[in-house]
């Protein structure tokens, strides 16, 4: 570029907009005294500085002719350097665009990126005046239009309660498929390889952990690792470069796209709690430079950061304008890239106030107004590490919630430990204690019994202890309460019976998750019986640790969760809107769940007090007051056994029907039983579904049903 034109521009949109013609930039700065657009060449060298004279309240704009999309740039904000004011101006610093659309590279480590001299006597208060530009990344110009397919839809809107959850990683589900172009990235995500294992496995959402662009952190860097999972964000509206194949953000549309096409939602983790700057003694990248003391939530002592995220800093939701960025940010990825929905790291950092965790503060009030964001899937982690940071079920509807209470009862249950059973059991029915309130439904707990976050399915069944070592902190990260159970040897072993033992336990622990009311979550690569070889934090693992080994999957595991997918899917009884309360319906005067010893008798309080209770049965309905247009008829009967082998009873039946055996885990025949028993394995999980004698589900006879109404 050599010629151009500057005019005052606008002051909306934030960010760097390109409208056929030319650019308009405009960047908030409370307390900036100037703020300086660099534009840069095609190899990142700062060719032009230009002032941004016009200011419309907080807001510095501009407007350049003759610009056009791919156009690099970056900011330099002048202002008081006084920490102890909470002030971090250096004009020596580049700064990204909180708004940027696309990022161009990674930062270079380098102490020219801190605004202080790293290693002077007076630390953070002391001011550096080298240059940061040459190691670091440029905000690129976009035009982020998109064609979209005939037909293509904002959004798929799949219900919750037909919801199935499939957590990934962009690079780790592909990056071992060596069929796949582009593995490792958008493009390769979405490969017909990958939409074809996710359609016959029955997902219905994928959760992506981070794909905005991130930072990795320095000590990772200087010891060989990376953030692998990206929760070091520093670009809110750019897809993490990484995953770009020709740095091209249509390729993230293209994803989006082609999992519509399949008929898979696409939700985003995202991290609004916190962002890579750190705290005081983090690097300039961004918003420190812009304006410290209104993106970040300071101490009183403003020279430091309030840290409930545990990573340095936390955001200011309470400002008005570090709201509207975030609220931007969630309109972006859904109006220009179509995903649909959002998982919320450290959720409850979000809802706070000055005074803390507020269920009705400035976040969850703009989330329940916003009328785009309102109609997207919510998911809340409803926890932080600030005081009073647990939080679960206190989220408001339309939020869904991480239910970490159900991943540790079933855990426990399984793996045999005393008094769980009466916790499983509200677990089973959807965690009403915790959810049912302020008319939120029976789907607001998302169910998981394993995360990116802990130990895979393989390792919680065969590691009684985290192997962390490959992290290089000594063993001092990740959980140490993981619930798990090495069935009999710590790690990989040929001995047929443990191994027995590890596949019976996992199909419990995946049979358990698809017949429990609420949203479940499945981790990827269990269905495959993938090994993270004990490692329980994996966050800077990008390798064949953190990788999904496609190589030694299960194929007998797998087909065993098709299966139990396809019944949950078949079963409105296994997802219902409404919780299960042990109401007599109107229609039958039968209650719509109802808990039961082997012996087929009612559980007594007695009962549930027992610490070796191992035995569970439950017969479910349809809820009462269930509408009138979905089938009230029909039931299923599940049983739980962490014990050892016993005869059950089942429930009585009307004349012209019977139970029908269609879920076991410990392989036994499907076979009708005999005279109201059953025999029940040790350690299993057994499924009933109530049938006419002609065989065919009464779960989908809706006719029989709307005759049987009242």
């Amino acid at each position: 570029m050599t010629h151009f034109q500057l005019s005052a521009g606008r002051p909306n949109p934030l960010g760097a907009t390109f409208d056929g013609e030319g650019v308009n930039f405009a960047v908030f700065s409370q307390h900036a005294t100037r703020v300086t657009l660099c534009l840069c060449d095609e190899k990142g060298r700062e060719t032009y500085l230009i002032d941004l004279a016009e200011r419309e309240g907080h807001i510095w704009h501009g407007y350049i002719s003759g610009l056009r999309p791919g156009q690099q740039y970056g900011y330099r904000a002048h202002g008081p350097y006084a920490p102890d004011e909470g002030h971090r101006f250096n004009p020596h610093k580049f700064l990204l665009d909180p708004y940027a659309k696309r990022i161009a590279g990674h930062p270079v480590w380098n102490d020219a990126l801190y605004g202080y001299e790293i290693g002077h006597v007076d630390e953070d208060m002391s001011f550096d005046t080298r240059d940061s530009a040459p190691y670091m990344p440029r905000s690129v110009v976009v035009d982020p239009s998109f064609t979209w397919g005939r037909g293509e839809r904002l959004r798929l809107d799949t219900p919750w309660n037909e919801t199935i959850l499939y957590e990934a990683h962009v690079k780790g589900l592909t990056a071992q498929r060596v069929d796949i172009e582009h593995a490792g990235r958008f493009l390769g995500m979405a490969s017909g390889q990958m939409l074809d294992h996710l359609t016959d496995l029955g997902v219905t959402a994928i959760e992506l952990l981070p794909v905005q662009a991130s930072v990795d952190d320095r000590f990772l860097v200087d010891k060989g690792l990376r953030n692998y999972w990206g929760y070091m964000t520093y670009g809110f509206f750019a897809p993490e470069p990484r995953y770009l194949s020709n740095q091209d953000i249509s390729e993230f549309q293209q994803m989006v796209a082609r999992f519509h096409s399949a008929g898979i939602e696409v939700i985003l983790d995202v991290v609004y709690n916190h962002t890579a700057e750190g705290d005081q003694r983090g690097p300039t990248l961004s918003f420190r430079g812009l304006d410290n003391a209104s993106y970040y939530r300071l101490t009183d002592n403003m020279r430091f950061y309030v840290n409930d995220t545990g990573c340095g800093n936390a955001l200011d939701l309470d400002h008005p304008f570090v709201l509207r960025m975030v609220m931007d940010s969630l309109r972006y990825w859904v109006e220009v890239m179509h995903v649909d929905g959002f998982r919320f790291d450290l959720a409850s950092t979000l809802a706070r106030t000055s005074g803390g965790f507020d269920r009705d503060g400035p976040f969850c009030r703009a989330i329940r107004q916003d009328p785009v964001l309102n109609k997207v899937k919510m998911i809340a982690e409803p926890w932080d590490v600030g005081p009073g940071g647990y939080q679960l079920g206190a989220f408001p509807s339309p939020f869904t919630e991480w239910n970490d209470k159900y991943r540790d009862n079933v855990r426990k249950y399984w793996r045999g430990d005393a008094s769980i059973t009466r916790k499983l059991a509200g677990n089973i029915t959807g965690s009403a204690l915790r959810f049912d309130h302020d008319g939120r439904p029976a789907t607001s707990s998302i169910n998981f019994i394993t995360s990116h976050d802990g130990f895979t399915l393989m390792d919680t069944v065969s590691y009684n202890h985290k192997h962390n070592e490959p992290n290089g902190e000594d063993g001092g990260d990740g959980h140490d309460h993981n619930f798990s159970d090495n069935c009999g040897h710590e790690g990989p072993t040929d001995d047929p019976a443990i191994l027995a033992l590890r596949a019976q336990r996992r199909r419990n622990m995946f049979a358990t998750l698809m017949l429990s009311q609420g949203t479940p979550m499945i981790l990827a690569g269990d269905e495959l019986g993938n090994s993270q070889m004990g490692n329980n934090n994996a966050y800077c693992q990008d390798n064949e640790v953190g990788w999904v080994n496609w190589d030694e999957a299960d194929p007998d595991f797998l087909a065993f969760c098709r299966l139990l997918i396809a019944f949950r899917k078949a079963s409105p009884i296994l997802r219902q809107k409404r919780f299960l309360h042990a109401r007599k319906r109107a229609v039958d005067g039968k209650p719509d769940v109802f808990w039961r010893r082997a012996d087929g008798a009612a559980v007594t309080e007695d009962d549930w007090c027992q610490p070796d209770l191992k035995f569970l049965g439950v017969e479910m309905r349809m809820a009462r007051g269930t509408p009138a247009y979905e089938p009230r008829l029909g039931a299923i009967f599940l049983m739980f056994n962490a014990g050892g082998k016993t005869t059950a009873f089942l429930p009585e039946t009307l004349p012209g029907h019977r139970w029908q055996r269609v879920i076991d885990t410990s392989g036994q025949s499907a076979a009708a039983p005999r005279h109201g028993k059953v025999d029940v394995a040790e350690n299993s999980v057994v499924a009933f579904e109530l049938r006419p004698v002609s065989g065919r589900p009464i779960v989908g006879e809706a006719k029989q049903a709307r005759k049987a109404m009242i």
